[in-house]
């Protein structure tokens, strides 16, 4: 039995993924801070919608979905309901396996988790770290959670805030250059559809070539880089207006903030 606690937009999307991916409403569970909202969780997915202590008794994995300012009252709540040997995930970004078993019962196994927003298309890059007490056992049952909804890669867990920076916030910085890219189409006379269905597509055949070909992406781009042509006239000019460093600038900036937020600032 599965329990997402605060099943939110990312809860439930892993909630969404994991039945479709076959597992049956009755093996899980979910809490919701409003009762409309449980309701909407049950009629939409079957699922048996119950507090927090019922959740934390009944269930053998937690999934702690809340929202990182939430995570310190959802604890105190949790403590007295669950026993050492209870495998609790938290996808809070920003909160540390040592910041949850100071707060729970001495042994409990925590696994941490950072996802992002193609969750909700089963295409989520997803990262996870073992606490203090999280054996091999309990990453791999974080990994058949979060495989039908995407890829998971294991880090240690000093390599979270940089994870949340790079592969959390990613999809934002792609949507920010597909945003540029549109304007620069209309810029040049294109309708704005057709300029945004020509930037997807690219956009999409690109990752599909950078996944399945296994080349680098120096290599892929030099193979579309011509001596004199249009991309590389693109390109200088990317790199005279810093492209480059500032991408680098601005996922160390996420990463910086990532460990401000983690620390209540």
């Amino acid at each position: 039995m599965i329990a997402i606690l605060g099943a939110g937009k990312m809860g439930e999307a892993l909630l969404s993924g994991v039945l479709r991916a076959g597992r049956r409403p009755a093996e899980l569970l979910v809490t919701a801070r409003r009762a409309e909202r449980a309701a909407l969780l049950h009629e939409r997915y079957g699922v048996a919608a119950v507090g927090t202590a019922e959740a934390a008794k009944t269930a053998d994995t937690l999934v702690l979905a809340v929202k990182p300012q939430d995570m310190a009252a959802l604890l105190d709540e949790l403590r007295p309901s669950v026993p050492p040997g209870k495998l609790v995930i938290s996808m809070a970004a920003g909160i540390t396996t040592g910041f949850i078993e100071d707060r729970l019962p001495s042994g409990v196994p925590v696994v941490r988790v950072m996802s992002n927003t193609p969750v909700h298309v089963d295409e989520a890059m997803s990262v996870i770290s073992a606490g203090s007490h999280a054996g091999e056992e309990h990453l791999r049952l974080a990994e058949e959670l979060l495989e039908p909804v995407g890829k998971v890669l294991r880090i240690p867990e000093s390599l979270q805030d940089g994870a949340t920076a790079l592969s959390g916030s990613g999809p934002a910085y792609f949507y920010y250059l597909v945003e540029a890219m549109v304007d620069a189409g209309i810029l040049l006379g294109m309708p704005r559809a057709a300029a945004l269905e020509m930037v997807i597509q690219s956009a999409v055949g690109a990752a599909v070539m950078l996944r399945d070909s296994g080349e680098h992406p120096v290599l892929l781009r030099e193979a579309v880089t011509s001596p004199g042509g249009t991309t590389i006239a693109a390109i200088r000019e990317l790199e005279r207006h810093g492209v480059r460093a500032a991408v680098l600038e601005a996922i160390e900036a996420a990463r910086n903030r990532g460990r401000e937020l983690a620390t209540g600032g």
